[in-house]
């Protein structure tokens, strides 16, 4: 047999590639998404349709294809000394995260509702904030951190007048000097302490008045806390123990005349996942802060920050399962084994179905909760207090991130098993999504701090449960399983003297239901089919993949798997 000028050439093939999906590049990453683009359209927000577009572009390119990786790579290093021994205190990162963190604030990611003027603002920037955190999750958390600050400086006035042209700013300076130098900042939070953790009335750091205390007052800081995200933002939110108990203080990095703060950080946490993103311990070594708010105050003063990162706990999460869920199905459409397509074969169907299945639910929950935020500020800027659309959003919200945030994980894992050993291996992205999956979960308040929080929210004010009801029976009658589901819950509440014990199962049927509630008005008849089948009535498994036979897989699918896969 005679041998091919190409064996002659290259005698060391043994082979040629082939049987292996081609690289997933060039997708705009909004356009393809279509639960979010209906989800944006639904909630109002229509008008950034061409703007997210062009962000989905560009996210498709290479911030999703190097900067991500990049960043992850090549971790943060801290550098408490500078060669002469002066203690410096700064945090270094490769290029790849400065360019994330340009993009994010030229996108406004980090201040749209508060500068926008265009209805439903908030749920804009979901649609934004979903898209860009597929290129990367770690610098979403200083994003998030400097949006969420914004309605917290409205505590004090005249800080608020100081810093919020600053926060929402959009050009990004990474440099540590004054902030109004600058012309940009920002911000991030300390709150945790080792022997407080979430318990943040157990802080023992001090703040001791320097001109006889008060809101807006100058204090020093003297302590320490074990989680503090993103140290390198130019000022954060933190705790500490006045003389009127626990309040809430505003720590710039760099003073106003351009010295350093007494703000040492000890180390960068070793975590396992986000390592793009750097989180630290510090230590304040009689920092110079201002009170934010009223002394004492301190939970409630930082609750208005934490309430807005919890938003975007659930947006980040849709995200994530987003990611999953493109490259899933991307695989398995050019992958064949045992004669046949894996997305073709009836198994793999019901597992790539369910994954696109959560991914929808989760999409539909984040749009919605962040059209809830719209309909509160705006009730809030009408002076309007406690009012149905508040309700909703502040129980609604800490029930969406209890569900969507613990679903995520396993959804991340599914997504990478349908890769197969590919996706075990780092360069495939895979294993960086799935380290990243429980982080949400875990910030801004665990699972059981979440559920917790939501009998908190349903015990101070009783009205919410209604609320959320009322949300629910806008589907009533659309389909007989969310109709005995609904029922099912309410029952739930019959028995307070054990609510506390069932707060997770409780939590769970109530995200259930928003959830059914959502897909049966607005998805299309074979998703919201399915998830009724298989979340609410439990003609399902507990594992990905076990949709009824009767599901249409394929329609299911469509929606969830990009055009171009």
């Amino acid at each position: 047999m005679a041998v091919a000028d190409s064996e002659r050439a290259a005698p060391w093939r043994t082979h040629a590639v082939f049987n292996q999906p081609p690289p997933l590049e060039g997708v705009d990453v909004f356009s393809s998404n279509v639960p979010l683009v209906e989800g944006v359209e639904r909630e109002g927000a229509g008008w950034v349709r061409e703007r997210a577009a062009e962000l989905g572009r560009l996210i498709g390119g290479e911030p999703q294809q190097s900067w991500g990786r990049l960043a992850n790579e090549n971790r943060p290093v801290l550098r408490t000394h500078d060669r002469y021994g002066n203690r410096i205190d700064e945090v270094e990162f490769h290029p790849a995260w400065h360019k994330l963190m340009k993009m994010g604030v030229e996108h406004e990611l980090h201040s749209l509702p508060w500068t926008s003027t265009r209805p439903c603002a908030h749920a804009a920037r979901a649609g934004l904030y979903m898209t860009a955190m597929q290129a990367e999750a770690g610098f979403c958390c200083p994003i998030t951190m400097t949006f969420a600050v914004v309605p917290a400086l409205h505590a004090q006035p005249e800080l608020a007048a100081e810093w919020e042209p600053l926060v929402t700013a959009t050009s990004y300076d990474p440099r540590l000097i004054p902030a109004s130098e600058k012309g940009c900042a920002i911000a991030g939070m300390a709150m945790t302490e080792k022997q407080g953790g979430s318990d943040v009335r157990a802080n023992t750091t001090t703040a001791r008045a320097l001109d006889g205390g008060g809101p807006g007052a100058d204090y020093e800081i003297t302590g320490h806390k074990w989680f503090c995200s993103a140290p390198m933002s130019d000022f954060f939110l933190v705790l500490a123990q006045a003389d009127e108990g626990l309040s809430c203080f505003l720590l710039p990095r760099v003073l106003p005349d351009g010295s350093r703060n007494a703000f040492h950080i000890q180390r960068l946490k070793d975590k396992l996942g986000n390592h793009s993103n750097a989180s630290s311990e510090i230590e304040l070594h009689g920092a110079w802060a201002r009170m934010l708010g009223e002394p004492g105050r301190g939970v409630p003063a930082i609750i208005e920050m934490v309430s807005h990162t919890r938003l975007d706990c659930v947006i980040g999460t849709a995200a994530g399962m987003r990611v999953g869920v493109v490259n899933a199905t991307h695989h398995a459409a050019h992958r064949q084994a045992f004669g046949k397509t894996l997305i073709d074969q009836p198994l793999m169907r019901n597992v790539l179905a369910d994954l696109c299945l959560e991914s929808e639910a989760t999409t539909a929950l984040a749009m919605r909760l962040a059209r809830a935020h719209d309909e509160a500020h705006a009730d809030a800027d009408a002076g309007e207090d406690q009012t149905d659309a508040q309700l909703f959003k502040r129980l609604a919200t800490a029930v969406g991130k209890y569900w969507t945030c613990k679903r995520a994980p396993n959804h991340a894992f599914e997504s990478l098993e349908c890769l197969g050993g590919n996706g075990y291996v780092e360069e495939s992205g895979m294993p960086r999504l799935y380290r990243e999956a429980p982080l949400a979960s875990i910030w801004e308040g665990s699972g059981n701090v979440m559920s917790l929080d939501v009998l908190r929210a349903l015990t101070r004010t009783p009205r919410s449960l209604e609320v959320f009801f009322d949300e629910l029976h806008l589907a009533d009658g659309a389909d007989s399983r969310l109709d005995a589901r609904v029922l099912e819950l309410r029952r739930e509440f019959a028995e307070p003297e054990t609510l506390e014990t069932r707060a997770r199962r409780v939590v769970e049927g109530m995200a259930l239901c928003l959830q059914g509630s959502l897909l049966v008005r607005f998805a299309p008849a074979p998703v919201a089919d399915a998830f009724c089948a298989s979340r609410l009535h439990r003609d399902g498994g507990l594992e990905y993949g076990t949709l009824p036979a009767g599901s249409d897989f394929e329609g299911i699918i469509a929606r969830g798997r990009p055009v171009s896969a």
